[in-house]
């Protein structure tokens, strides 16, 4: 994906990624939580694929890590 944004939805992704992990949480078990699928999760998470994401999916995985939203973009 082609985007001047590269770099923050990497960041973004990685941040998910660590939350994540920090709970415990396969991408399988956060997928099902979330209510998208694996390969969308593995792409969100992907350092080398930047992909954009829905505020409704942002909002979703923060509800599910048990963080605020803003967490999941800090630096």
């Amino acid at each position: 994906m082609e985007t001047k944004y590269a770099e923050q939805y990497i960041r973004f992704g990685l941040k998910v990624q660590y939350y994540r992990k920090l709970r415990g949480l396969t991408q399988e078990a956060f997928a099902e939580k979330v209510g998208k699928s694996w390969s969308v999760i593995a792409k969100i998470e992907s350092p080398t694929n930047p992909c954009g994401t829905s505020m409704e999916t942002i909002f979703r995985m923060a509800e599910v890590l048990g963080v605020p939203p803003s967490k999941l973009f800090e630096e």
